[in-house]
């Protein structure tokens, strides 16, 4: 991507995707099988180009491990009470430690995304178990997304998103 070019997420995708929605990490290791981890979270830099993903390495080790040997991701995010999913890919990922703003802002997803399933009948202490993890244990997932696309249920399921696309 020429670094003139406009970035790939739009200031409200990039808006939706931090917002404490649900968010699942993926890659796939040689063979192609997938492996699978729940995020804690998501930031995206400044200039939009860039996206982390924060995962716990107990329950993401074979996720972290994949995109150590290949470089694959693909991530959802996903708002419970409406369905409204968008999927982003990308082929640069690496694994990096996570910073002290990493690790607060996984805190602070928590509590997001609490607030968000709280009215469909989950417990904060449901979704504090779901999430318990210390705060050593966090990795961060961090790549250039080279694809979007908007997998809410219907009609436009599957189809591409991006700057370039919702101008058209």
């Amino acid at each position: 991507m020429a670094g003139s070019a406009a970035p790939l997420l739009t200031a409200e995708h990039a808006a939706f995707i931090t917002s404490g929605v649900s968010t699942l990490a993926a890659s796939r290791d040689a063979d192609h099988r997938p492996s699978l981890a729940r995020a804690h979270g998501c930031r995206v830099s400044p200039d939009r180009r860039r996206v982390s993903v924060l995962v716990a390495r107990t329950h993401a080790g074979t996720v972290l491990d994949d995109i150590g040997r290949c470089g694959a991701v693909a991530v959802v995010f996903s708002y419970p009470p409406t369905h409204r999913t968008m999927q982003l890919k990308g082929t640069d990922a690496v694994v990096r430690p996570a910073t002290p703003e990493d690790v607060a802002g996984a805190a602070a997803y928590v509590e997001t995304f609490a607030d968000c399933v709280l009215p469909l009948g989950h417990t904060r202490e449901q979704i504090h178990t779901l999430f318990a993890a210390p705060a050593a244990d966090f990795a961060a997932v961090e790549f250039t997304p080279t694809a979007a696309f908007d997998q809410t249920p219907g009609l436009k399921a599957g189809a591409p998103m991006g700057a370039a696309h919702d101008a058209a």
